[in-house]
């Protein structure tokens, strides 16, 4: 089972997308889940390196530089949602579940 973690600002928007991409998953038969918390979580989710990529959302893109430096240190890919990857519709689930398969 591979895992990603959204990285959001209050963490609403990203637990929304983060079960519907994780429902979209399980509706193709692929072993992939989300999971979000919030960005003052997120450098100590991401040293503590229990998950595969770490996704950072479109409101918490003056945290990506530190947030990738961090993750080169643990081995682990960080990487920024687009905006239209970012809405919960089936277009966004898609573009959302294509960034994830492409880099776990």
């Amino acid at each position: 089972m591979k895992k990603a973690l959204i990285i959001c600002a209050a963490g609403m928007s990203s637990s929304m997308m983060a079960k519907k991409t994780t429902d979209y998953f399980k509706a193709q038969n692929k072993a992939i889940e989300l999971d979000a918390i919030t960005a003052t979580e997120g450098e100590d989710a991401i040293r503590g390196g229990q998950f595969d990529l770490y996704l950072i959302s479109p409101q918490t893109t003056m945290y990506l530089d530190n947030f990738t430096k961090i993750g080169e240190e643990v081995g682990k890919p960080v990487v920024s949602i687009p905006f239209d990857a970012y809405i919960p519709i089936p277009m966004g689930i898609e573009k959302m579940a294509k960034l994830v398969e492409t880099n776990v």
